[in-house]
């Protein structure tokens, strides 16, 4: 069978087949994954008992419960299917294609049931219909799809179908990969379909907590305000949003560094001066930022600001440094095979760029082995709703990206 042949064949089985690929993309939304709290061994064994029935035996790997509570999660189970098509040293390369299930809770303002997984005028709405469930289903049919066709003789694939995206990754592939439970020789993560991606901003989190002095709000000169403390030190933080925006990056789709403070608890009741603040910053790192430097800098703002005002204390405890991704020159492959099969069944060019976001990729780049971020999603973050209310995925997406993907593979294991 020709190459030409074998996409034509490829593109054919997935058309054939895409009744069921939706069936189990909506299976997988309908058990939720909300994180926090991160209760997802659950969908891992439901995802492990959908891969039997296409004959895919997923090894159940558990994190240890002391770890996953530690870490601030309920549990963990990741999985790996291992696809082998050759000997030992064929010269066959081994590729990983990693999603996530873990997600952030739907939140409100939701006009369809964020579970529900229902399809209007070829969307699938539900929260992980674009990130990422929707690429456990690309993924699981290419390979199905290239196994049916394309018949590889060396080489391998392994599904990487992890939960820890959200806190990070490193008791998702970050734990997988420390464990020695796979080393593959390239990688392709879950993305959207319009777009490959070879680089991302890095994410420094950060919680810091305000000490004042509780007092009754009828004697406010007897205590310390928290929170106006807090008040003082955010606007510290938030004026260097503008000093930020002088730093651009070389990176395409990259602009530059920005803070943002998503979350903030503090004080006891209404008529009471608050004693304690806490609130959690989001630091995002271009690719050319020195992560180390970044956080000293952070700190040195916060104990600065804090030193401003007279019986304010600070604790600051680091949650999170994921460092950037960067292009290891082996990509290539990768790059050229999703482009040119990209451009064939979208009818246009798919640059190669980077991201804002932070990704698991990165824990596969940092151990050597390169990656790029592609799969089945709309042109921006913004038209997926994720993380927002109403994500949806179109259906015609997830179908050409399981096809790019089917003949990518094709193309790489050839």
């Amino acid at each position: 069978m020709t190459t030409n042949n074998n996409y034509a064949a490829l593109d054919a089985w997935i058309d054939q087949h895409f009744d069921e690929e939706v069936r189990f993309l909506q299976a997988l939304v309908r058990v939720p994954t909300d994180t926090p709290p991160g209760n997802n061994a659950p969908h891992a064994e439901r995802t492990a008992e959908l891969l039997k029935e296409f004959g895919y035996e997923a090894e159940k790997h558990a994190v240890p419960a002391s770890d996953v509570l530690a870490y601030g999660m309920e549990s963990i189970t990741n999985l790996i299917v291992r696809r082998k098509y050759g000997a030992q040293g064929d010269g066959g390369k081994t590729i990983a294609l990693n999603a996530h299930g873990d997600v952030v809770p739907p939140g409100e303002g939701w006009t369809h049931d964020p579970y529900g997984a229902e399809i209007v005028d070829g969307a699938m709405y539900g929260r992980a219909t674009a990130v990422s469930k929707s690429d456990f289903a690309s993924f699981t049919f290419a390979v199905r799809a290239l196994e049916a066709v394309a018949k590889p003789t060396k080489g391998a694939v392994e599904l990487h179908f992890t939960y820890d995206e959200e806190f990070g990754g490193e008791l998702g592939p970050g734990w997988l990969l420390q464990k020695g439970l796979t080393k593959p020789d390239l990688m392709i993560a879950a993305g959207f379909s319009y777009e490959v991606v070879t680089a991302h901003n890095g994410c420094l989190q950060m919680e810091v907590t305000v000490h004042g002095k509780m007092a009754h709000a009828a004697v406010p000169h007897t205590g310390v305000d928290a929170l106006q403390g807090a008040v003082h030190i955010l606007n510290a933080l938030y004026a260097q949003n503008d000093e930020y925006k002088k730093v651009t990056s070389n990176v395409t789709g990259i602009k530059h560094p920005y803070l943002n403070v998503g979350r903030i608890e503090g004080g006891t009741n209404t008529n009471v001066v608050p004693g304690k603040v806490m609130f959690k910053l989001d630091r995002r790192m271009i690719p050319e930022e020195n992560p180390v430097e970044v956080e000293a800098a952070i700190r040195r703002i916060i104990e600065q600001a804090a030193g401003e005002r007279a019986g304010i204390s600070v604790e600051i405890k680091r949650l999170l440094l994921a460092n950037a991704m960067t292009p290891l020159a082996g990509n290539a492959p990768l790059v050229d095979a999703i482009q040119k099969h990209a451009q064939a069944v979208l009818g246009e060019p798919v640059p190669a760029v980077g991201t804002p976001l932070y990704t698991d990729v990165r824990l596969y780049v940092e151990r050597g082995i390169p990656g790029v971020i592609y799969g089945a999603g709309p042109r921006t973050v913004l038209e997926s709703h994720a993380k927002r209310a109403d994500e949806r995925l179109q259906l015609e997406d997830l179908r050409r990206a399981t096809t790019v993907i089917a003949r990518a593979l094709c193309d790489l294991l050839a």
